[in-house]
């Protein structure tokens, strides 16, 4: 069955960088698009960006344009989501998520696509 596990996360100052992991299991990882969302206390979910399955297409919300960068090693089944500047309105549990459609080439920008994630990283930015 589908696994994602997220790995990463902590405590970090304004202004720092942390790069969250995601092992992902039990799929053809290569065939599908992969994100990264996350959610803060009281708030709704928020899809942060989107990677296509061959890599070559990438998307962000624009809060985190320019200083996340997301990207993916078909070879070890693995998604990345580097995160420099960060701020503390990043605070959060960020998830890992598999796409619904197998298409190695798919793409969208839509939260309500992704039926399997992980169990989340908490990410805390705070001085």
């Amino acid at each position: 069955q589908v696994q994602l596990v997220e790995s990463g996360g902590g405590l970090a100052q304004p202004g720092g960088s942390l790069t969250l992991s995601c092992a992902a299991s039990g799929f053809a990882f290569s065939n599908y698009l992969m994100s990264w969302y996350r959610q803060a206390p009281g708030k709704e979910r928020e899809l942060v960006a989107v990677i296509t399955g061959a890599g070559g297409a990438t998307n962000y919300v624009d809060s985190v344009v320019g200083r996340f960068t997301i990207s993916r090693d078909n070879a070890k089944n693995a998604l990345y989501l580097r995160m420099n500047s960060l701020k503390p309105e990043d605070t959060a549990t960020y998830y890992c998520a598999k796409n619904r459609r197998f298409d190695k080439y798919y793409y969208s920008f839509r939260l309500d696509e992704y039926p399997d994630w992980g169990q989340g990283t908490q990410v805390t930015v705070s001085s």
